[in-house]
């Protein structure tokens, strides 16, 4: 049945090449950065109205990537985390080593291809490109809590959430991702099914936590907005609660309790 399975596959045939100033894995940020693809002479009628999406994603090839590996731990993130099956991680070694990446398109001239978001090194084969759509779109999904250890790695990937979901970057972005911060040092994973948050003051405050969150109105009910001039967001968990609300300057107080900057 394996040769079998092997036959139909056939070959692959690269369509385009990653430029990118990364030179080698380590130095590829775990979300990505801007890059160009280029793509082959004969591909390019494959690109037609491809610019009338903001996002694709991109198949590339690993090849780098050690093939044999079947189990690891997501080292980059956090050494600490237990052993996952790398079907169940983002883990570039993987028997076929098909990396699947949502981009934002920056622009494209003739046959180069300007992306953010790219987590590939200059040189990387790619394999195919396929438009984003609203359907890809699963808003409150359940995954395991793998989170880094470093409060910047974290900082940036909540950032980088809360672009995607609000739109633009504003104060409100920049206090409810504080905000976040915060709620997951305390209550852990912030999009626990059984953690509720309730959000007063404007709606770009309430847009950003929301969708950091992944808390929906209903099935089940976690999310509340009453919009009033005055900010505070109230997070509970089983018994536990914490209110939020702007201090001076760029802190967060929380429960009338200076909790610093984060």
């Amino acid at each position: 049945m394996e040769e079998k399975v092997k036959s139909l596959v056939g070959e692959l045939h690269p369509i385009g090449f990653v430029i990118s100033d990364c030179r080698s894995t380590e130095t590829v940020p775990l979300y990505g950065k801007t890059a160009v693809i280029q793509i082959l002479d004969s591909y390019l009628p494959a690109l037609h109205r491809l610019t009338e999406h903001s996002h694709c994603w991109i198949l590339s090839w690993f090849h780098e990537a050690k093939r044999s590996i079947l189990r690891t731990r997501p080292v980059r993130v956090n050494a600490d985390l237990p052993e996952y099956g790398v079907f169940g991680l983002r883990f570039p070694s993987r028997p076929n080593p098909i990396a699947l990446t949502l981009v934002r398109i920056e622009q494209l001239a003739v046959n180069q291809l300007a992306v953010t978001g790219l987590d590939a090194i200059d040189g990387t084969p790619v394999l195919d490109i396929k438009p984003y759509y609203e359907a890809d779109i699963i808003f409150s999904p359940r995954t395991p809590y793998i989170v880094s250890k470093n409060p910047e790695m974290r900082r940036g990937n909540l950032i980088k959430q809360a672009l995607a979901h609000h739109g633009e970057a504003c104060e409100s972005l920049e206090l409810g991702v504080k905000m976040t911060l915060l709620a997951e040092q305390y209550f852990g994973q912030i999009q626990a099914p059984d953690l509720t948050v309730v959000v007063k003051g404007n709606a770009c405050l309430a847009d950003v936590i929301q969708g950091l969150t992944r808390a929906r109105l209903a099935n089940p009910p976690r999310f509340r907005f009453v919009e009033q001039a005055a900010a505070e967001v109230c997070w509970q968990k089983g018994g536990q609660r914490l209110v939020m609300s702007p201090g001076p300057g760029q802190a967060v107080s929380i429960a009338g309790r200076d909790a610093g900057t984060v």
